[in-house]
């Protein structure tokens, strides 16, 4: 099988997905714990996250700018260590979706084609970090994850 390689680089190596899964899981949990605490500690970030949610019209501005930064920060730890990995990432695209209903949408200029506002569409974060918790949702949390280690041992049990 001397063409080995190119039969893996063509269709995937199953035996690198856990990597992958690996990779994504800590990068978003990362991204998510430091853009929570920044919002929950550097005084201009919590200012900037209350005004968004003020000019969203977002109920009690000043009690969701901390609750919402706090759900943020926790999401994102517990992505890293793979701990309730689906449960927080359904949480972390409901955020996402209110984000993009409620401030990024309004970014996307007027007026363009369908597939022009479609570029634009895609081409907002918040729509790739939705694409990437659904992809580790449906993948799990792989196998270098707390939640394989606390309910690989459940299942066992059962």
């Amino acid at each position: 099988m001397k063409y080995g390689w190119i039969r893996s680089f063509l269709l995937g190596n199953s035996s690198l997905q856990q990597f992958a899964i690996l990779l994504a899981r800590v990068s978003l949990g990362v991204f998510f714990a430091i853009s929570g605490a920044n919002k929950l500690f550097v005084p201009a970030r919590t200012h900037e996250m209350f005004e968004t949610l003020a000019g969203a019209g977002v109920p009690l501005p000043n009690l969701m700018t901390y609750l919402v930064s706090s759900i943020e920060a926790v999401a994102g730890c517990l992505l890293i260590i793979g701990f309730l990995s689906s449960l927080f990432s359904v949480v972390l695209i409901v955020y996402m979706a209110v984000a993009l209903a409620t401030v990024r949408l309004r970014s996307i200029p007027t007026g363009l084609s369908f597939r022009n506002w479609l570029d634009e569409f895609l081409y907002l974060p918040e729509v790739l970090y939705i694409i990437m918790m659904i992809w580790l949702i449906c993948s799990g949390p792989g196998r270098f994850s707390l939640d394989r280690v606390v309910f690989g041992r459940l299942q066992r049990r059962g």
